[in-house]
């Protein structure tokens, strides 16, 4: 006994029903049954930095040392640079205007505290997470000495000294 073929028609929705259900949806999924991983943790909230940016703000002597038993000398040649001093400016919204490694313009850095106690200025992102960063390594309201957390600019720019001209801001 022969039968007879789907009409035409309902063949071809037949065939596009077929389709739609090979391709899915894109709002539909099947549960996993505990074989996805589980997510990534959040990032850390920000921390402030136990600095803020208006005890940066003002003229500076700035030079740089390699090696710790230099730090004096470098500072008192840093009180020298006052003749020249580098100027660190409000930016416009709260950050400081300093230079990262390798520019010519400033730009606008955040100081940014770390779980670890530790503090950076640098731009936007987790702390001591930017090549950018740069780790302040003690500032005491007079001398700022901060030093790059990319080992290359690190070894580049050595421990940076800043020694505050003038009166204190």
């Amino acid at each position: 006994m022969r039968t007879n073929p789907m009409p035409l028609p309902l063949m071809a929705l037949a065939v596009v029903a077929a389709g739609l259900m090979l391709t899915g949806c894109t709002g539909f999924s099947l549960p996993s049954f505990g074989t996805s991983e589980p997510a990534p943790p959040p990032a850390p909230a920000m921390l402030p930095s136990r600095y803020n940016a208006e005890e940066l703000i003002g003229r500076w002597g700035y030079t740089s040392y390699h090696k710790e038993a230099d730090r004096a000398r470098t500072e008192r040649a840093a009180r020298g640079q006052c003749r020249n001093p580098y100027v660190i400016a409000k930016g416009s919204t709260g950050g400081v205007m300093m230079h990262l490694a390798d520019q010519r313009q400033q730009s606008e850095l955040r100081l940014k505290g770390s779980p670890d106690g530790k503090n950076y200025i640098g731009p936007e992102g987790q702390p001591g997470g930017s090549a950018q960063d740069r780790e302040i390594l003690s500032f005491d309201g007079r001398v700022l000495i901060t030093r790059y957390v990319d080992p290359d600019a690190a070894n580049r720019y050595g421990n940076m000294v800043y020694v505050r001209c003038g009166p204190r801001a």
